[in-house]
């Protein structure tokens, strides 16, 4: 696990994805700088491939000005940048892909006025069709694509992940982006959901965050700035993510991804904030042990021995 400030962006040319020539350019300027690329990010395109229409003018301006005002077409072309993205970091010789999935479902996420029978289903069955093409093309290229588990997306907690995953058969390129802040904020675990999806969490980004609910406002914050919610993002170190017990459940589990600076605060100067985070980051990074603690003889196993000791030699 290596600290990393910088994500990375997807590059167009001409509206096509990154081909070797310009994959080893980049790949070139980036040694030359000394920065090592982790991972291209299409949060914003992800969020296209399927948004309801009560978010079209919000999210209207994600979108090329091209094909703004035209949902049908602002999602053909979130579905195209996304295949971009599958061939770029193959290309660039990257294993996954961050993205957001989107969300249909979301504007019904509180169950006030009653949902009706099969509304849930009937999105999350949408959603994988759209995805499921996506998905087949990163299997292709061989990047695994993590979606990043957050509120206002229709994959904002483990269950709604599941769903969505028995909905694409499974798909073995269907993966997390485990981001503890996310779940601080909505009073998710965040230390057992390690231990439930460690298998599809593909991605770390250390961010920071805190919730102090009061008699006035909890999870929701009352249309409040960041400054004044319950729940806000902090500055690594000045939240309440146990970080030590992260890192300990993720090394335990053999995640070998890298842990990846996200800087959000709505009180600390960002360069502060970096300054600060990639020591913070570095501090906390495990060396997994490669022999057992308790082992200091390292006997090794020996099976005459062993029946000896229990007395069936």
């Amino acid at each position: 696990m290596v600290a990393m400030c910088v994500g990375g962006e997807l590059r167009e040319k001409n509206r096509q994805p990154l081909d070797g020539s310009h994959a080893h350019e980049l790949k070139g300027v980036l040694k030359d700088a000394g920065v090592k690329l982790t991972e291209l990010s299409t949060h914003l395109q992800g969020q296209l491939v399927a948004a309801h229409p009560a978010y079209d003018i919000a999210f209207d301006g994600f979108a090329a000005p091209s094909v703004r005002c035209n949902p049908k077409a602002r999602q053909e072309w979130a579905v195209n940048q996304l295949l971009f993205a599958a061939k770029a970091s193959r290309n660039l010789g990257l294993t996954a892909h961050v993205t957001f999935s989107g969300a249909l479902a979301w504007p019904f996420m509180y169950p006030w006025p009653q949902r009706p029978a099969g509304l849930v289903e009937t999105a999350f069955d949408e959603l994988a069709r759209r995805w499921r093409p996506i998905l087949d093309a990163f299997d292709e290229a061989g990047v695994d694509l993590c979606y990043e588990i957050h509120p206002g997306e229709d994959l904002h907690d483990g269950m709604t992940f599941e769903m969505f995953l028995d909905r694409v058969g499974g798909h073995k390129r269907c993966n997390m982006l485990y981001d503890p802040s996310h779940y601080v904020l909505q009073q998710l675990d965040y230390l057992e959901h390690i231990d439930i999806y460690h298998e599809r969490i593909r991605m770390f980004h250390v961010k920071d965050a805190e919730f102090n609910p009061t008699g006035r406002q909890g999870v929701y914050s009352g249309y409040q700035p960041w400054a004044n919610r319950a729940g806000r993002f902090r500055s690594l170190g000045d939240g309440q993510v146990d970080f030590g017990a992260i890192f300990s459940k993720l090394t335990q589990h053999g995640f070998d991804g890298w842990a990846v600076l996200e800087w959000e605060c709505c009180i600390k100067d960002s360069e502060q904030g970096a300054a600060e985070g990639a020591p913070f980051i570095d501090h906390h990074i495990i060396k997994a042990a490669t022999r057992a603690f308790d082992d200091f003889a390292a006997s090794g196993v020996d099976l005459a021995t062993n029946r000896k000791l229990l007395g069936i030699g």
